[in-house]
């Protein structure tokens, strides 16, 4: 891993095509996120050979870089490359074509652009909560007393303003007005509403200008106001079009304000509640018929998921089934398999490889997938890497989801499972739960190292080293210069 962040981001920007090519940039726990004018000007093949990238996903003008745990480091150096207005340049998409795999390209975007920047305070939140359950089960303090009912709602604040900071997190991602879509989305969480939403859930009619408005609850929820955030983006530059220069600045944001929080309000909110709840219930539908069956097959995919980003899918249901039940029964409990195997596989790299930057590389990455289950240091820079880990990583992470859901586990929280946050899993009123945990995470780590044994992987030469001149070598055959563990 990279230890001087300003070489290699400067040879990030250089294979996405220089500054020119760059239309924003962000990240996640592990990624960096770009979005590229061209993508024709993008050399991933340099990005993946770049030491201290791990890895390159791309999907049309997306670019994820994959660094690992200190990808703050390298977009701070990044930021510095850029200009100060980068993120409020337009992309031309006039000659983009329609199609489904388009639509879909964008919803999964637009989901996981929003929701990734949140996922510090929801695991900060969550992690609150936890600490305060735990305090309450050891008898440090009672449940009515202020300093567990503060920590409680520390813990909660996040989750119950979740859809305005949502709201502010798409603004940025759609480019409109970040006050307005925070104003807006501060509706549905105002007292006042709360209440007229809860007389209208026992029945009594609820009408704005003659029109009804459906009961919904919309604290703990993201999809409404994605939704909202969406149409506002739209709504925003209509309304700009067609208001007089001298009254843009009390007139623009009134009609703003009328025109989409009304429409929030019968009609955005409820379709989204009903969009989150579909989801949900097709997700939880297949754990009800699958039961077991089906956190084996989440914890196999899971790797997978998250190759494509399509983890972040699951983020909105998970959020949504722990506030509504308190605890989230089948996504959760198959990520304790998926990323204690792909440390287990690390250890078993780092244990037989001959390469010493490989065995620090592995090393490292199993600690941060066993102990903080950040799993894609090790997905990248080692099972995916060397391929035949991966193989016996959903080999163990399929057998680790089938014990977990035998055991019942589930979570409390939704911070990625590993040691430090194993906690998340334990049940008050289920002893036992602390058993499973510990087992299945012990299983995964042994079964995936002694599978990734078995198997064997192509191991790296220590005199090919990984950076952009010896990708010349790969015109030559592997066989003719792995070395093959026994």
């Amino acid at each position: 891993m990279a230890k001087n962040f300003a070489p290699l981001a400067q040879s990030i920007v250089a294979a996405l095509g220089g500054v020119d090519n760059i239309a924003a940039v962000t990240h996640c726990m592990t990624r960096l996120r770009f979005v590229v004018v061209n993508a024709a000007q993008v050399d991933t093949a340099v990005l993946k050979s770049l030491t201290g990238v791990m890895g390159v996903v791309s999907n049309d003008t997306q670019c994820q870089v994959i660094i690992g745990n200190n990808v703050s480091q390298a977009y701070a150096e990044v930021q510095k490359l850029l200009p100060a207005d980068v993120a409020a340049k337009e992309i031309a998409s006039s000659n983009k074509k329609f199609s489904f795999k388009r639509i879909g390209a964008g919803i999964l975007d637009a989901l996981i652009g929003t929701m990734s920047p949140l996922i510090p305070a929801i695991i900060g939140g969550s992690m609150v909560k936890l600490l305060a359950m735990i305090l309450e089960m050891s008898g440090v303090f009672t449940k009515a007393d202020p300093t567990l009912v503060i920590l409680n709602v520390i813990g909660d604040g996040a989750f119950f303003f979740l859809p305005v900071m949502v709201a502010a997190s798409a603004a940025v991602k759609f480019k409109t007005n970040l006050s307005l879509a925070i104003a807006i989305a501060g509706v549905l969480v105002h007292p006042a509403f709360i209440d007229l939403m809860a007389k209208a859930a026992q029945g009594q009619k609820v009408e704005f200008i003659g029109l009804s408005v459906t009961a919904v609850k919309y604290t703990y929820t993201v999809i409404p106001a994605l939704c909202m955030t969406w149409l506002l983006s739209y709504i925003e530059r209509w309304v700009d079009r067609i208001t007089p220069v001298v009254t843009k600045n009390f007139l623009k944001p009134m009609l703003i304000m009328l025109i989409a929080a009304p429409i929030a309000i019968v009609l955005i909110g409820p379709l989204g509640i009903w969009i989150g709840t579909g989801i949900s219930a097709v997700v939880y539908t297949v754990h009800s018929y699958l039961g077991w069956l089906s956190v084996a097959i989440m914890g196999a995919a899971w790797p997978l998921l998250v190759m494509t980003g399509m983890h972040r899918v699951f983020t909105p249901t998970i959020i949504q089934t722990i506030a509504e039940t308190g605890k989230e029964g089948m996504v959760m409990p198959s990520e304790i398999g998926a990323n204690l195997s792909l440390g287990g596989s690390s250890l078993a790299v780092a244990w037989r490889t001959k390469n010493p930057e490989l065995r620090q590389t592995a090393l490292a990455a199993a600690a941060s997938a066993i102990v903080a289950g950040i799993s894609e240091p090790a997905l990248y820079g080692v099972a995916l890497r060397l391929k035949r880990p991966l193989i016996a990583c959903l080999i163990s992470g399929f057998i680790c989801g089938a014990v977990a859901g035998i055991g019942g586990l589930a979570s409390h929280s939704m911070a990625s499972p590993g040691l430090f946050t194993s906690v998340q899993f334990f049940d008050p009123a289920n002893p036992m739960s602390i058993v499973w945990v510990v087992g299945v995470m012990v299983l995964a780590v042994v079964v995936s190292f002694v599978t990734t044994l078995l198997l064997g992987f192509e191991d790296i030469p220590v005199d090919a080293p990984r950076t952009a001149q010896s990708k010349q070598s790969d015109a030559v055959p592997a066989a003719s210069l792995a070395v093959k563990t026994p």
